[in-house]
């Protein structure tokens, strides 16, 4: 199966980079770019892309805000950003709106591919600075007896939804695995959630990643 790529950038000398390699790939076709964020919204419903390789600086609507309507909009499209920053101030929130991928741009050619294709197949992907930030932060707020205990406060079912939200998985996925419904799975996250003293799912998979509930 070819993956389906839209690239959004608004440097031309970066996209055409991207096309040119891009177009050695047998796995993935690039089948538009975008400048704008807005244009990239446009594209996104006019070409229905599998995964979007994403700026954060555009003008006019940024990466993030992009990233979070497409995920409102489109909520099965893959957004992978593709940027210089490897702060949590912009990675955090990209993370948030909704990205299932976060790389920097000095990333080698053969690591791009992968991570889009993993992207493409549910799995999350984050440059290793900002994947460590972000345990990081999650960590202070995490002592060992409160891990613990979140951890024993999970039934075996929702253990086992949490491992799979770390693996990356959708919720539709999730349902796949277990053989449950999707609703079923959405009672489980709010549950394994706020067992866990969480706000989403980015963190709850962060936690399971950090206490090895991963595996």
């Amino acid at each position: 199966m070819t993956i389906k790529l839209l690239l959004a950038d608004d440097h031309a000398m970066v996209r055409r980079g991207l096309q040119v390699f891009l177009s050695t790939q047998t796995d993935i076709k690039l089948i538009g770019e975008a400048a704008t964020g807005q244009e990239t919204l446009e594209q996104v419903t006019a070409l229905q892309p599998d995964v979007v390789l994403m700026d954060i600086n555009m003008p006019g609507m940024s990466g993030i805000e992009a990233t979070k309507q497409i995920k409102l909009t489109h909520p099965d499209v893959k957004v992978i950003i593709l940027t210089s920053f490897s702060d949590q101030e912009h990675a955090l929130p990209a993370i948030r709106a909704g990205a299932k991928g976060y790389l920097l741009k000095d990333i080698e050619p053969e690591d791009l591919v992968r991570a889009i294709i993993n992207v493409h197949n549910g799995k999350v992907e984050l440059h290793p600075d900002v994947a460590g930030q972000l345990m990081s932060q999650y960590a202070e707020a995490d002592s060992p007896r409160s891990a613990d205990q979140g951890i024993s406060e999970l039934t075996a079912r929702e253990q086992d939804v949490l491992r799979l939200i770390a693996s990356g998985k959708s919720n539709r996925d999730i349902a796949k695995e277990l053989f449950i419904s999707e609703k079923t799975v959405k009672s489980h996250v709010s549950h394994v959630l706020s067992k866990l003293g969480m706000a989403d799912r980015t963190q709850a998979a962060i936690y399971a990643v950090k206490h090895g509930l991963d595996q």
